[in-house]
């Protein structure tokens, strides 16, 4: 079983409370200093901070800069705590309050990380069913969302065979007509909302979601400074205005 991560920021006396309850504790954890630096903050799942420790100002980047769960522990319950924080623990606090909230936003924190998957500058909300960019969405099917799944692992073209095997594991109901119908079904849909033309491409080789890098023939061109390097299309409007030789 995962056990969270926790990092905790707060004065001695309440790191100590912890320590003494570390044999009851259903998580890791660990107390901050300045000698943690900012890529071992990204191995730790949740943040406490205890009210007394935000007077540090060097908190605040680590606060507003970090992707874990941060929850704010207080005697005092203010609203202003869900401006930057994602949760609130009420001090005096009992073991079982301690754990709790420390399970549920470890949970929710592995849910959104398995559930929200970014494409380009859209994002698939693989739970609510959903593709979205801004402040537009679209409903996709199981199926809809597989082939975006498919296509966002293999990042190059990928044959209607290929689709079938992975997505429609050759069933005898389906084949290659399926896959266009499908396909042509979601562009659909992604242009009608999104105006996106491009968001699935296809070529000889499959579809995909990534534009092939074309890389041009460059060619040396001679000048009175030296060689210089250009591309062809350049090369040629240079030619064209002057006399030059090729090397």
């Amino acid at each position: 079983m995962h056990q969270s991560k926790v990092l905790v920021f707060g004065p001695m006396s309440f790191i100590s409370t912890l320590i003494e309850l570390k044999g009851y504790l259903k998580f890791n954890f660990q107390e901050y200093n300045d000698n943690i630096n900012h890529q071992s903050l990204k191995n730790f799942d949740i943040f406490l901070f205890h009210e007394e420790i935000l007077v540090k100002k060097n908190l605040i980047n680590i606060i507003e800069n970090s992707n874990a769960v941060k929850i704010f522990v207080s005697k005092n319950k203010t609203q202003e705590f869900k401006i930057i924080f994602n949760d609130f623990l009420l001090l005096p606090s009992s073991l079982n309050e301690i754990n709790s909230i420390v399970d549920i936003n470890s949970s929710k924190r592995i849910f959104k990380k398995n559930s929200t998957i970014q494409i380009k500058e859209y994002f698939l909300d693989k739970n609510q069913k959903k593709l979205k960019k801004k402040e537009k969405n679209i409903f996709l099917t199981e199926k809809e969302i597989q082939l975006l799944e498919l296509f966002l692992i293999e990042k190059k073209p990928v044959t209607k065979n290929k689709i079938l095997s992975t997505v429609w594991n050759y069933s005898s109901e389906a084949d290659t007509h399926t896959v266009e119908t499908h396909i042509y079904r979601l562009r659909k849909k992604i242009y009608d909302k999104f105006l996106d033309e491009k968001f699935i491409l296809n070529e000889k080789d499959g579809y995909h979601l990534w534009k092939k890098e074309i890389k041009l023939p460059r060619i040396y061109i001679r000048l009175n400074i030296g060689s210089v390097l250009l591309s062809l299309k350049k090369a040629r409007v240079v030619l064209k205005e002057k006399n030059l030789n090729l090397i």
